[in-house]
Protein backbone atom coordinates (compact mmCIF):
# COMPACT_ATOMS: atom_id res chain seq x y z
CA UNK A 1 0.00 0.00 0.00
CA UNK A 2 0.69 3.06 -1.02
CA UNK A 3 1.51 6.43 1.53
CA UNK A 4 -1.35 7.99 0.52
CA UNK A 5 -3.58 4.84 0.70
CA UNK A 6 -2.54 4.68 4.59
CA UNK A 7 -3.70 8.37 4.85
CA UNK A 8 -6.74 7.49 3.27
CA UNK A 9 -6.97 4.40 5.60
CA UNK A 10 -6.26 6.72 8.62
CA UNK A 11 -9.23 9.31 7.90
CA UNK A 12 -11.32 6.45 7.63
CA UNK A 13 -10.15 5.16 11.02
CA UNK A 14 -10.97 8.17 12.83
CA UNK A 15 -14.25 8.49 10.76
CA UNK A 16 -15.81 5.43 11.71
CA UNK A 17 -14.26 5.94 15.29
CA UNK A 18 -16.78 9.23 15.63
CA UNK A 19 -19.58 6.89 13.91
CA UNK A 20 -19.13 4.16 16.17
CA UNK A 21 -19.25 6.72 19.21
CA UNK A 22 -21.91 8.19 18.26
CA UNK A 23 -24.13 5.05 17.67
CA UNK A 24 -23.28 3.14 20.93
CA UNK A 25 -23.57 6.65 22.86
CA UNK A 26 -27.21 5.99 23.84
CA UNK A 27 -27.20 2.54 24.78
CA UNK A 28 -24.55 3.89 27.56
CA UNK A 29 -25.94 7.21 28.47
CA UNK A 30 -29.56 6.54 28.47
CA UNK A 31 -30.26 7.30 31.60
CA UNK A 32 -28.06 10.74 31.45
CA UNK A 33 -30.25 11.96 28.22
CA UNK A 34 -33.66 10.81 30.28
CA UNK A 35 -32.43 13.13 32.97
CA UNK A 36 -31.68 15.86 31.16
CA UNK A 37 -34.72 16.31 28.72
CA UNK A 38 -36.51 15.63 31.28
CA UNK A 39 -38.65 12.72 30.22
CA UNK A 40 -38.53 8.59 31.12
CA UNK A 41 -36.09 6.28 30.43
CA UNK A 42 -38.52 4.86 27.79
CA UNK A 43 -38.63 6.96 25.17
CA UNK A 44 -35.05 7.34 25.43
CA UNK A 45 -34.31 3.51 24.87
CA UNK A 46 -37.54 3.37 22.41
CA UNK A 47 -34.69 5.77 20.38
CA UNK A 48 -32.43 3.05 20.50
CA UNK A 49 -34.50 0.56 19.24
CA UNK A 50 -35.00 3.09 16.28
CA UNK A 51 -31.28 3.83 15.44
CA UNK A 52 -30.76 -0.50 15.45
CA UNK A 53 -33.77 -0.34 12.55
CA UNK A 54 -31.74 2.18 10.59
CA UNK A 55 -29.52 -1.10 9.97
CA UNK A 56 -32.32 -2.75 8.09
CA UNK A 57 -32.09 0.14 5.18
CA UNK A 58 -28.69 -0.92 4.01
CA UNK A 59 -29.82 -2.66 0.88
CA UNK A 60 -31.37 0.32 -0.06
CA UNK A 61 -28.33 2.68 -0.14
CA UNK A 62 -25.83 -0.27 -0.99
CA UNK A 63 -26.74 0.37 -4.87
CA UNK A 64 -26.07 4.23 -4.50
CA UNK A 65 -22.72 3.76 -3.80
CA UNK A 66 -22.21 1.80 -6.65
CA UNK A 67 -24.08 4.11 -8.61
CA UNK A 68 -22.58 7.53 -7.44
CA UNK A 69 -19.52 6.64 -6.09
CA UNK A 70 -17.76 5.45 -2.65
CA UNK A 71 -16.98 9.03 -1.91
CA UNK A 72 -19.55 10.64 -2.69
CA UNK A 73 -21.34 8.27 -0.06
CA UNK A 74 -18.82 8.84 2.66
CA UNK A 75 -19.57 12.02 2.31
CA UNK A 76 -23.20 12.47 2.63
CA UNK A 77 -23.00 9.49 5.85
CA UNK A 78 -20.39 11.80 7.50
CA UNK A 79 -22.54 14.71 6.26
CA UNK A 80 -25.71 13.29 7.89
CA UNK A 81 -23.86 12.37 11.23
CA UNK A 82 -22.73 16.46 11.43
CA UNK A 83 -26.20 17.61 10.52
CA UNK A 84 -27.58 15.04 13.57
CA UNK A 85 -25.07 15.75 16.17
CA UNK A 86 -25.29 19.59 16.20
CA UNK A 87 -29.06 19.59 15.78
CA UNK A 88 -29.23 17.58 18.98
CA UNK A 89 -26.97 19.75 20.80
CA UNK A 90 -28.09 23.36 19.63
CA UNK A 91 -31.90 22.29 20.71
CA UNK A 92 -32.12 20.62 23.87
CA UNK A 93 -35.61 18.41 22.98
CA UNK A 94 -36.68 14.67 22.58
CA UNK A 95 -37.21 15.86 19.09
CA UNK A 96 -33.88 16.88 18.22
CA UNK A 97 -31.81 14.07 20.07
CA UNK A 98 -34.40 11.69 18.40
CA UNK A 99 -33.10 13.42 15.02
CA UNK A 100 -29.62 12.72 16.05
CA UNK A 101 -29.95 9.00 17.44
CA UNK A 102 -31.85 8.38 13.56
CA UNK A 103 -29.43 10.56 11.17
CA UNK A 104 -26.58 8.88 13.71
CA UNK A 105 -28.00 5.04 12.50
CA UNK A 106 -28.29 6.51 8.96
CA UNK A 107 -25.28 8.03 8.59
CA UNK A 108 -23.43 4.22 9.54
CA UNK A 109 -25.41 1.91 7.10
CA UNK A 110 -24.16 4.93 4.45
CA UNK A 111 -20.85 5.12 5.63
CA UNK A 112 -19.66 1.84 6.52
CA UNK A 113 -20.74 -0.34 3.32
CA UNK A 114 -18.95 2.76 1.03
CA UNK A 115 -15.44 2.57 3.34
CA UNK A 116 -15.70 -1.25 3.14
CA UNK A 117 -15.92 -1.48 -0.97
CA UNK A 118 -13.94 1.97 -1.16
CA UNK A 119 -11.32 -0.44 0.31
CA UNK A 120 -11.98 -3.56 -1.98
CA UNK A 121 -12.05 -1.36 -4.93
CA UNK A 122 -8.21 0.21 -4.16
CA UNK A 123 -6.63 -2.30 -1.61
CA UNK A 124 -5.31 -5.55 -3.59
CA UNK A 125 -6.41 -8.81 -2.27
CA UNK A 126 -3.27 -9.89 -0.41
CA UNK A 127 -3.56 -6.45 1.55
CA UNK A 128 -6.85 -6.75 2.21
CA UNK A 129 -7.65 -7.96 5.88
CA UNK A 130 -4.96 -5.82 6.67
CA UNK A 131 -6.51 -3.03 5.60
CA UNK A 132 -10.39 -3.73 6.50
CA UNK A 133 -8.61 -5.16 10.25
CA UNK A 134 -7.13 -1.62 10.74
CA UNK A 135 -10.53 0.44 9.71
CA UNK A 136 -12.23 -2.14 12.22
CA UNK A 137 -10.77 -1.41 15.18
CA UNK A 138 -12.38 1.41 15.42
CA UNK A 139 -15.57 -1.04 16.77
CA UNK A 140 -13.76 -2.07 19.86
CA UNK A 141 -11.80 1.45 19.75
CA UNK A 142 -15.52 3.33 20.27
CA UNK A 143 -16.12 1.41 23.28
CA UNK A 144 -12.79 1.56 24.82
CA UNK A 145 -11.39 5.18 24.26
CA UNK A 146 -14.89 7.01 22.42
CA UNK A 147 -17.75 6.42 24.99
CA UNK A 148 -15.13 7.09 27.90
CA UNK A 149 -14.24 10.31 26.56
CA UNK A 150 -18.11 10.92 26.26
CA UNK A 151 -18.28 10.42 29.93
CA UNK A 152 -15.55 12.88 30.85
CA UNK A 153 -17.20 15.41 28.76
CA UNK A 154 -20.45 14.89 30.07
CA UNK A 155 -19.13 15.36 33.68
CA UNK A 156 -17.71 18.31 32.48
CA UNK A 157 -20.32 20.34 30.38
CA UNK A 158 -23.70 18.33 30.32
CA UNK A 159 -25.46 16.06 28.38
CA UNK A 160 -25.03 18.37 25.25
CA UNK A 161 -21.45 18.60 25.14
CA UNK A 162 -20.74 15.18 23.57
CA UNK A 163 -22.98 16.22 20.79
CA UNK A 164 -21.11 19.30 20.13
CA UNK A 165 -17.90 17.38 20.02
CA UNK A 166 -18.86 14.03 17.94
CA UNK A 167 -20.35 17.12 15.53
CA UNK A 168 -17.67 19.29 15.30
CA UNK A 169 -15.76 15.75 14.70
CA UNK A 170 -17.70 14.95 12.05
CA UNK A 171 -17.51 17.97 9.99
CA UNK A 172 -13.57 17.51 10.53
CA UNK A 173 -13.89 14.28 8.92
CA UNK A 174 -15.98 15.41 6.32
CA UNK A 175 -12.95 18.13 5.07
CA UNK A 176 -10.38 15.55 5.67
CA UNK A 177 -12.17 12.59 3.37
CA UNK A 178 -12.90 15.87 0.80
CA UNK A 179 -9.25 16.28 0.47
CA UNK A 180 -7.37 12.77 0.53
CA UNK A 181 -9.77 10.46 -0.91
CA UNK A 182 -10.08 11.35 -4.67
CA UNK A 183 -13.16 11.69 -6.75
CA UNK A 184 -15.06 8.55 -8.43
CA UNK A 185 -14.42 8.52 -12.30
CA UNK A 186 -16.71 6.14 -13.41
CA UNK A 187 -19.74 6.27 -10.87
CA UNK A 188 -22.14 5.35 -13.44
CA UNK A 189 -22.47 1.64 -14.42
CA UNK A 190 -20.84 0.29 -17.71
CA UNK A 191 -20.69 -3.17 -19.54
CA UNK A 192 -17.78 -3.88 -16.99
CA UNK A 193 -17.69 -1.25 -14.56
CA UNK A 194 -20.43 -0.61 -11.42
CA UNK A 195 -24.00 -1.40 -12.13
CA UNK A 196 -26.59 0.57 -11.81
CA UNK A 197 -28.92 0.39 -9.04
CA UNK A 198 -31.20 -2.55 -11.15
CA UNK A 199 -28.08 -4.42 -12.05
CA UNK A 200 -26.52 -4.38 -8.88
CA UNK A 201 -29.81 -6.31 -7.70
CA UNK A 202 -29.93 -8.87 -10.52
CA UNK A 203 -26.43 -10.00 -9.86
CA UNK A 204 -26.99 -10.52 -5.84
CA UNK A 205 -29.53 -12.50 -7.33
CA UNK A 206 -27.98 -14.47 -9.48
CA UNK A 207 -25.22 -15.63 -7.15
CA UNK A 208 -25.65 -18.47 -4.71
CA UNK A 209 -22.29 -17.38 -3.05
CA UNK A 210 -23.97 -14.24 -1.37
CA UNK A 211 -26.48 -15.46 -0.41
CA UNK A 212 -24.53 -18.33 1.73
CA UNK A 213 -22.42 -15.81 2.68
CA UNK A 214 -25.22 -13.77 3.82
CA UNK A 215 -26.73 -16.12 5.42
CA UNK A 216 -23.57 -16.84 7.35
CA UNK A 217 -23.40 -13.14 8.70
CA UNK A 218 -26.83 -13.43 9.59
CA UNK A 219 -26.41 -17.23 11.72
CA UNK A 220 -23.37 -15.72 13.62
CA UNK A 221 -24.64 -12.40 14.51
CA UNK A 222 -27.43 -14.16 15.76
CA UNK A 223 -25.57 -16.61 17.95
CA UNK A 224 -23.37 -14.00 19.09
CA UNK A 225 -25.94 -11.30 19.94
CA UNK A 226 -28.41 -14.53 21.99
CA UNK A 227 -24.93 -14.30 24.24
CA UNK A 228 -24.18 -10.91 23.93
CA UNK A 229 -27.90 -9.60 25.80
CA UNK A 230 -27.63 -12.45 28.97
CA UNK A 231 -23.92 -12.44 29.36
CA UNK A 232 -24.54 -9.47 32.00
CA UNK A 233 -27.27 -11.47 33.98
CA UNK A 234 -25.33 -14.38 34.13
CA UNK A 235 -22.68 -12.67 35.58
CA UNK A 236 -24.47 -10.92 37.94
CA UNK A 237 -26.72 -14.00 39.15
CA UNK A 238 -24.07 -16.20 39.11
CA UNK A 239 -21.34 -14.95 40.88
CA UNK A 240 -22.84 -11.15 42.17
CA UNK A 241 -20.82 -8.89 39.96
CA UNK A 242 -21.53 -5.32 41.02
CA UNK A 243 -22.60 -2.78 38.30
CA UNK A 244 -18.54 -1.50 38.37
CA UNK A 245 -17.55 -5.13 38.22
CA UNK A 246 -19.45 -5.87 35.30
CA UNK A 247 -18.10 -2.96 33.74
CA UNK A 248 -14.88 -4.74 33.71
CA UNK A 249 -16.11 -7.68 32.03
CA UNK A 250 -17.38 -4.88 29.43
CA UNK A 251 -14.08 -3.76 28.88
CA UNK A 252 -12.35 -7.12 28.73
CA UNK A 253 -14.98 -7.52 25.70
CA UNK A 254 -13.78 -4.71 24.03
CA UNK A 255 -10.02 -5.64 24.51
CA UNK A 256 -11.26 -8.99 22.83
CA UNK A 257 -12.17 -7.38 20.29
CA UNK A 258 -9.65 -4.91 19.92
CA UNK A 259 -7.22 -8.11 19.86
CA UNK A 260 -9.40 -9.85 17.10
CA UNK A 261 -9.00 -6.70 14.84
CA UNK A 262 -5.69 -6.51 15.24
CA UNK A 263 -4.94 -10.56 14.48
CA UNK A 264 -6.77 -10.13 10.94
CA UNK A 265 -4.78 -7.11 10.40
CA UNK A 266 -1.47 -8.93 10.99
CA UNK A 267 -2.41 -12.38 10.15
CA UNK A 268 -5.34 -13.41 7.85
CA UNK A 269 -3.67 -12.12 4.61
CA UNK A 270 -1.12 -14.51 5.79
CA UNK A 271 -3.17 -17.66 6.62
CA UNK A 272 -5.54 -16.88 3.13
CA UNK A 273 -9.27 -15.07 4.02
CA UNK A 274 -10.73 -18.11 3.36
CA UNK A 275 -8.46 -20.15 5.73
CA UNK A 276 -9.08 -17.20 8.15
CA UNK A 277 -13.20 -16.99 8.08
CA UNK A 278 -13.40 -21.05 8.33
CA UNK A 279 -11.15 -21.59 10.83
CA UNK A 280 -12.33 -18.71 12.92
CA UNK A 281 -15.79 -19.86 12.44
CA UNK A 282 -15.44 -23.19 13.64
CA UNK A 283 -14.09 -21.45 16.77
CA UNK A 284 -16.75 -20.16 17.28
CA UNK A 285 -18.75 -22.84 17.02
CA UNK A 286 -16.54 -24.64 20.01
CA UNK A 287 -16.08 -21.77 22.47
CA UNK A 288 -20.07 -21.31 22.34
CA UNK A 289 -20.49 -25.04 23.09
CA UNK A 290 -17.80 -25.14 26.09
CA UNK A 291 -18.88 -21.65 27.52
CA UNK A 292 -21.39 -23.77 29.88
CA UNK A 293 -17.96 -25.54 31.24
CA UNK A 294 -16.75 -21.84 32.50
CA UNK A 295 -19.35 -21.29 34.92
CA UNK A 296 -17.62 -22.83 37.84
CA UNK A 297 -15.81 -19.79 38.68
CA UNK A 298 -15.52 -16.58 37.46
CA UNK A 299 -12.21 -16.30 36.20
CA UNK A 300 -13.11 -19.07 33.81
CA UNK A 301 -16.02 -17.63 32.79
CA UNK A 302 -14.38 -13.90 32.24
CA UNK A 303 -11.93 -16.22 29.92
CA UNK A 304 -14.86 -18.35 28.38
CA UNK A 305 -16.63 -14.53 27.18
CA UNK A 306 -13.30 -13.15 26.11
CA UNK A 307 -12.74 -16.40 23.79
CA UNK A 308 -16.20 -15.89 22.40
CA UNK A 309 -15.65 -12.45 21.22
CA UNK A 310 -12.25 -13.24 20.16
CA UNK A 311 -13.61 -15.32 17.89
CA UNK A 312 -16.47 -14.20 17.03
CA UNK A 313 -14.68 -10.72 16.50
CA UNK A 314 -12.12 -12.48 14.71
CA UNK A 315 -14.46 -14.59 12.03
CA UNK A 316 -16.43 -11.46 11.38
CA UNK A 317 -14.08 -9.32 10.29
CA UNK A 318 -12.12 -11.56 8.24
CA UNK A 319 -15.53 -12.42 6.66
CA UNK A 320 -16.19 -8.89 5.92
CA UNK A 321 -12.21 -8.64 4.22
CA UNK A 322 -13.39 -11.58 1.79
CA UNK A 323 -16.84 -10.21 1.07
CA UNK A 324 -15.29 -7.35 -0.76
CA UNK A 325 -14.09 -9.27 -3.58
CA UNK A 326 -17.50 -11.71 -4.13
CA UNK A 327 -19.34 -9.38 -6.42
CA UNK A 328 -16.89 -6.31 -7.38
CA UNK A 329 -19.01 -4.89 -9.71
CA UNK A 330 -21.61 -4.23 -6.71
CA UNK A 331 -19.11 -3.83 -3.58
CA UNK A 332 -21.28 -1.62 -2.20
CA UNK A 333 -24.46 -3.48 -2.80
CA UNK A 334 -22.93 -6.21 -1.13
CA UNK A 335 -21.54 -4.70 1.90
CA UNK A 336 -24.18 -3.23 2.53
CA UNK A 337 -26.64 -6.04 2.42
CA UNK A 338 -24.38 -7.98 4.69
CA UNK A 339 -24.57 -5.25 7.06
CA UNK A 340 -28.49 -5.74 6.79
CA UNK A 341 -28.05 -9.35 7.30
CA UNK A 342 -25.80 -8.73 10.37
CA UNK A 343 -28.86 -6.04 11.99
CA UNK A 344 -31.43 -8.44 11.23
CA UNK A 345 -29.13 -11.18 12.84
CA UNK A 346 -28.56 -8.97 16.08
CA UNK A 347 -32.28 -8.51 16.57
CA UNK A 348 -33.62 -12.31 16.23
CA UNK A 349 -30.62 -12.85 18.50
CA UNK A 350 -31.62 -10.75 21.00
CA UNK A 351 -34.92 -12.04 21.39
CA UNK A 352 -33.37 -15.78 21.06
CA UNK A 353 -31.26 -15.10 23.42
CA UNK A 354 -33.59 -13.66 25.98
CA UNK A 355 -36.35 -16.56 25.63
CA UNK A 356 -33.43 -19.24 26.03
CA UNK A 357 -32.15 -18.12 29.09
CA UNK A 358 -35.65 -17.86 30.44
CA UNK A 359 -35.88 -21.58 29.62
CA UNK A 360 -32.56 -22.99 30.29
CA UNK A 361 -30.27 -21.10 31.61
CA UNK A 362 -26.82 -20.38 30.18
CA UNK A 363 -26.96 -24.10 28.88
CA UNK A 364 -29.35 -23.24 26.94
CA UNK A 365 -28.33 -20.21 25.06
CA UNK A 366 -25.33 -21.78 24.64
CA UNK A 367 -26.95 -24.44 23.02
CA UNK A 368 -28.65 -22.05 20.73
CA UNK A 369 -25.30 -19.95 20.11
CA UNK A 370 -23.54 -23.48 19.09
CA UNK A 371 -26.33 -24.56 16.89
CA UNK A 372 -26.95 -21.05 15.26
CA UNK A 373 -22.88 -20.80 14.54
CA UNK A 374 -22.59 -24.26 12.73
CA UNK A 375 -25.36 -23.42 10.53
CA UNK A 376 -23.63 -20.34 10.41
CA UNK A 377 -20.30 -22.03 9.31
CA UNK A 378 -22.18 -24.46 7.06
CA UNK A 379 -23.72 -21.27 5.15
CA UNK A 380 -20.09 -19.56 4.87
CA UNK A 381 -18.76 -23.59 3.23
CA UNK A 382 -21.59 -23.96 0.58
CA UNK A 383 -21.10 -19.91 -0.27
CA UNK A 384 -17.50 -20.39 -0.81
CA UNK A 385 -17.49 -23.77 -2.94
CA UNK A 386 -19.68 -21.59 -5.35
CA UNK A 387 -17.95 -18.89 -5.60
CA UNK A 388 -14.91 -18.60 -8.34
CA UNK A 389 -12.65 -15.71 -7.89
CA UNK A 390 -9.23 -15.42 -9.52
CA UNK A 391 -8.19 -14.65 -6.23
CA UNK A 392 -7.83 -17.35 -3.86
CA UNK A 393 -6.74 -17.97 -0.58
Amino acid sequence: MTRHLLWQLGVALVARLVLNTSRRMPYTFAPTFSRGLGVPLTPITSLIAINQATGLLGPVFGPLADRWGYRFMLLLGLGLLAVGMLAGAAFPSYAALAVAVTLAGLAKIVFDPAVQAYVGEKVPYHQRGLAIGLIETAWAGSSLVGIPLVGLLIDWGGWQAPLWALGGLALLSVGLVGRLIPGDHHPHATSGGRASYGQAWRRVKRRPAVWGMLAFTFLACLANDAVFVIYATWLESGFGLTVVALGTATIAIGVAELTAEGLVAGLADRLGLRRATTGGAALVVLSYGLLPLAAHSLPLALVGLFVVFLAFEFSFVAAMSLFTEVLPAARGTMMASNLAAAGAGRVVGALVGGVAWLAAGLVGVSVVAAFASALALACLIWGLSRWRSKSTG
